[in-house]
């Protein structure tokens, strides 16, 4: 019988949850859906040091605000409760005792200082210190010392932890999904620490006893933990489950713009770009990172955006709805090398997500904007400004940029525009299009138009020689809509008084 997929992601609650951790939590729900599976969130906070209080709320609110939703874990409960490591706590001394019993695992009672002063000294002579078959029958430990003293130590409530014995001169395979079968050689594998005498397990021993509790098929995981496959491996291998061993799939790095390296915070602060999912503030240091939520991203086209960078659908559409990236996600569509982060087309995806909301919604959250900027007006008015500039916006933030002329006359005139398309007889002209206009009844866009078109073709008159300076009399600049749209927004009125006022403060 198959067996049934099962995957999980398990951050630690160390700080803000990283795009690259959002994209990690994105595959494995594509992935489990896509097989009818199941999609765990389990929190891995073994490591108490690191812990920083609010981390927790703030990936389970990501993972909400994204829609990646889980439907087994913490918050919500399940066949495998608890879903926090910290709370599982007794479950792992028995396997750590099972590794010791059958000689996969051993005790090390060298202190920190100890170990220290040996890195130290190794350091002197350019030689790195590592725990293991070349050094461990040198160190203090159960495999030195007597089991007598062994035992007389761990009654004695002393400092110990329990090391995993690495085989000698063994070469360890990975069947991963994404790059293939990888080959680790034991010898540059240390003796990774697996439980500590404060009851708390490492990592490397909770993760696989978590994965194989919680019958986890697959695990979908990040490439900088391709170095701890091996362990995981000959633990599975020693603890005599080898048989329910899950699949691997370990996915490429999120890459800087420029490609250099690993995507961190600072790429961000530096380039001007969120790199966390939502806003956070640092508890200890109050430091505010920006989010893609309060930047005013969409989250699905945040989640389009992400999904596309280290997976290739083979074809070359680029929007793709939740249940679209479900049906098309593959794992050997994953590439194995790293992807650049590119802050300009994390906009286009929100621009082109823009352009699919209704205009009705965007009309509401442009209605806000405009109370924030100390605007009044109409639901009405703000539908028909939106129809008009809202392909030209990313974000509902930059629908200002393109309207603020609308509530707000020009007091001042883009001088290039003056220099360049300002003439002698440019006055004139506008006091011309100022007649036209005053007889129009209905002022609607096509109306308008036409009556300017006519007059123009009638005297000869380039429609350059009047639009440029119309646009610079009714926005201050040459930017903006379709001129006839500007005018009919905002009425007979108010552009004969802009007409006005700019031909009196305009002086050549």
């Amino acid at each position: 019988m198959e067996r049934k997929v099962r995957v999980r992601f398990a951050p630690s609650p160390t700080g803000p949850l990283h795009i690259g951790g959002v994209r990690t939590a994105l595959y494995n729900y594509l992935f489990a859906k896509k097989h009818n599976g199941d999609f765990i969130l389990r929190i891995e906070d073994t490591d108490q040091g690191r812990f920083v209080p609010g981390a927790e709320e703030y990936i389970i609110e990501s993972l909400n605000w994204c829609g990646v939703k889980y439907n087994e874990g913490v918050g919500i409960g399940g066949p495998h409760a608890p879903y926090r490591q910290s709370e599982r706590k007794a479950l792992y001394k028995q396997y750590a005792d099972f590794l010791v019993d059958k000689g996969f695992a051993y005790y090390a009672f060298d202190s920190a200082e100890e170990l220290d002063t040996i890195r130290k000294d190794l350091e002197k002579q350019k030689i790195t210190f590592q725990y293991g078959a070349n050094n461990r029958n040198e160190l203090k430990n159960s495999l030195t010392i007597s089991a007598e003293e062994v035992q007389q130590k761990l009654n004695s409530g002393e400092h110990y932890v329990i090391r995993i014995k690495i085989p000698e001169n063994e070469e360890i395979q990975v069947n991963d999904l994404i790059r293939g079968l990888v080959t680790f050689s034991s010898a540059q594998l240390d003796d990774k620490v697996l439980y500590k005498s404060d009851g708390m397990p490492t990592y490397h021993l909770a993760n696989v006893v978590d994965d194989y509790l919680m019958q986890i098929s697959h695990v979908i995981r990040g490439e900088e933990w391709l170095p701890s496959a091996p362990l995981h491996v000959l633990l599975y291998r020693y603890l005599g489950w080898e048989n329910e061993m899950p699949q691997f799939a370990h996915l490429p790095l999120l890459l800087k713009p420029d490609g250099n390296g690993k995507l961190s915070k600072r790429d961000g602060d530096r380039l001007g770009f969120p790199v966390f999912p939502l806003r956070w503030e640092d508890p200890k240091t109050k430091e505010i990172s920006s989010g893609y939520r309060e930047s005013g991203y969409f989250a699905d086209g945040f989640i389009n955006m992400l999904a596309l960078l280290g997976w290739n659908p083979g074809t070359e559409q680029e929007i793709f709805s939740l249940d679209q990236l479900v049906d098309a996600f593959t794992l050997d569509r994953v590439g194995k090398s790293g992807s650049k982060f590119d802050p300009e087309k994390a906009k286009w995806f929100n621009h082109q997500y823009l352009q699919t909301q209704p205009d009705a919604e965007i009309a509401k959250s442009y209605l806000n904007l405009l109370t924030e900027k100390g605007v009044s007006t109409n639901i009405e008015f703000a539908d028909k400004i939106v129809k008009l500039i809202k392909n030209r916006a990313n974000f509902i933030e930059d629908l200002w940029a393109h309207s603020f002329f609308f509530f707000s006359a020009p007091t001042v005139y883009d001088e290039k525009v003056l220099k360049d398309k300002w003439k002698e007889n440019t006055p004139s002209l506008m006091l011309a299009v100022k007649e036209e206009l005053e007889k129009n009844q209905k002022f609607e866009a096509a109306e308008i138009k036409e009556e300017i078109s006519a007059y123009l073709e009638k005297n000869q008159i380039g429609m350059g020689q009047v639009m440029n300076a119309l646009r610079l009399l009714m926005v201050g600049a040459s930017a903006g809509p379709d001129l006839f749209e500007i005018l009919a927004l905002l009425g007979k009125e108010e552009v004969i008084r802009r007409i006005d006022t700019g031909l009196s403060s305009i002086k050549k």
